[in-house]
Protein backbone atom coordinates (compact mmCIF):
# COMPACT_ATOMS: atom_id res chain seq x y z
CA UNK A 1 0.00 0.00 0.00
CA UNK A 2 2.89 2.44 1.04
CA UNK A 3 4.16 2.02 -2.36
CA UNK A 4 0.90 2.66 -4.15
CA UNK A 5 1.20 6.03 -2.37
CA UNK A 6 4.50 6.55 -3.18
CA UNK A 7 4.23 5.86 -6.89
CA UNK A 8 1.01 8.74 -7.00
CA UNK A 9 2.85 10.86 -4.97
CA UNK A 10 6.08 10.63 -7.79
CA UNK A 11 3.68 10.84 -10.72
CA UNK A 12 1.50 13.91 -9.52
CA UNK A 13 5.60 15.57 -8.77
CA UNK A 14 6.21 14.53 -11.91
CA UNK A 15 2.77 16.19 -13.63
CA UNK A 16 3.25 19.02 -11.33
CA UNK A 17 6.38 19.83 -12.99
CA UNK A 18 5.16 19.35 -16.25
CA UNK A 19 2.47 22.15 -16.41
CA UNK A 20 4.78 24.37 -15.83
CA UNK A 21 6.71 23.89 -18.95
CA UNK A 22 3.66 24.06 -21.01
CA UNK A 23 4.24 27.26 -22.56
CA UNK A 24 7.55 26.27 -23.56
CA UNK A 25 6.26 23.83 -26.24
CA UNK A 26 4.02 26.73 -27.45
CA UNK A 27 6.57 28.25 -29.11
CA UNK A 28 8.09 25.01 -31.02
CA UNK A 29 9.22 25.91 -34.36
CA UNK A 30 9.15 29.49 -33.64
CA UNK A 31 12.32 31.56 -35.01
CA UNK A 32 13.53 33.75 -31.65
CA UNK A 33 13.33 37.35 -31.97
CA UNK A 34 17.00 37.55 -32.36
CA UNK A 35 16.80 35.09 -35.43
CA UNK A 36 14.42 37.09 -37.37
CA UNK A 37 16.69 40.51 -36.89
CA UNK A 38 19.65 38.85 -37.80
CA UNK A 39 18.14 36.94 -41.06
CA UNK A 40 17.00 40.64 -42.40
CA UNK A 41 20.32 41.87 -42.19
CA UNK A 42 20.08 43.91 -38.93
CA UNK A 43 22.15 43.99 -35.63
CA UNK A 44 20.62 43.46 -32.22
CA UNK A 45 21.56 46.86 -29.87
CA UNK A 46 20.41 47.39 -25.68
CA UNK A 47 21.49 50.83 -26.58
CA UNK A 48 20.11 53.16 -29.31
CA UNK A 49 20.32 52.43 -32.86
CA UNK A 50 23.74 53.58 -34.63
CA UNK A 51 23.40 56.75 -37.09
CA UNK A 52 21.41 55.95 -40.24
CA UNK A 53 19.98 52.61 -39.03
CA UNK A 54 16.57 52.85 -37.89
CA UNK A 55 14.37 50.67 -35.82
CA UNK A 56 12.97 47.49 -37.40
CA UNK A 57 11.61 45.60 -34.11
CA UNK A 58 13.06 44.09 -31.06
CA UNK A 59 15.50 41.11 -30.03
CA UNK A 60 16.62 38.77 -26.66
CA UNK A 61 12.30 38.87 -25.46
CA UNK A 62 11.96 42.99 -26.38
CA UNK A 63 14.83 44.11 -24.19
CA UNK A 64 17.28 45.17 -26.81
CA UNK A 65 16.12 46.58 -30.18
CA UNK A 66 16.74 45.76 -33.87
CA UNK A 67 18.76 47.64 -36.48
CA UNK A 68 18.38 47.96 -39.82
CA UNK A 69 20.18 49.91 -42.92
Amino acid sequence: MRVLYLLLLTLGLLFSQLATGVNLLTGFGQRSDHYICVKKGGTCNFSSCPLFQRIEGTCYGRKAKCCIR
